[in-house]
């Protein structure tokens, strides 16, 4: 009989976890690809301001869980799919754009567009899971990098950036006072 040696799991404490911080954004890396085969996790602060603009993924799956604060949410197809303001869009049934509170899930599949802002005052704080691994975990290295040379963000290289991870950019990502 051969010896089967079963993995350990893996626990993260409230506080740990690889940060990258950068102006418009802070990831906490959790769980990644080195740990799980499913998905990987993050804890991602959203500064005032901060609008990642609508997107999709044509193979990757997400959820989100708001922890602190509030966020403007998108998760439907629009009736048109506008290059401006994502926070105008309604579907063909009538769904809108949704202001999130803490508990609030998204869970956005494959060719979903779906896009948050923080137009608030406030940081919010979310629970972030991205499948699959470890695809998120190279974009937010990356992305963190760009958008810490300072300045307004390198919108081509942000775009170069989002094509290789599978990200078509529907409307700009901002960052900088919230808008209302």
């Amino acid at each position: 009989m051969s010896a089967h040696a079963t993995p350990d799991g893996l626990l993260v404490p409230s506080g740990h976890g690889r940060t990258l911080s950068a102006p418009a954004h802070q990831v906490t890396f959790k769980v990644t690809g080195e740990h799980a085969r499913a998905a990987s996790s993050f804890e991602v602060v959203v500064p005032p301001g901060f609008d990642v603009g609508a997107h999709v993924h044509a193979h990757s799956e997400e959820l989100f869980y708001l922890l602190e604060g509030e966020l403007d949410v998108l998760a439907f197809e629009p009736r048109v799919r506008t290059r401006d303001d994502w926070r105008h869009w309604e579907s063909r049934s009538g769904r809108r754009t949704v202001r999130a509170k803490p508990g609030t899930v998204i869970v956005v599949p494959p060719g979903c567009p779906h896009a948050f802002a923080n137009r608030t005052d406030e940081p919010a704080k979310m629970f972030f899971q991205a499948s699959p691994p470890p695809d998120h975990e190279r974009y937010f290295e990356e992305l963190l990098e760009i958008l810490d040379g300072g300045g307004p963000p390198d919108h081509a290289a942000i775009a170069a950036l989002r094509a290789r991870y599978d990200i078509e950019q529907l409307t700009p990502m901002r960052h900088g006072a919230p808008t209302r």
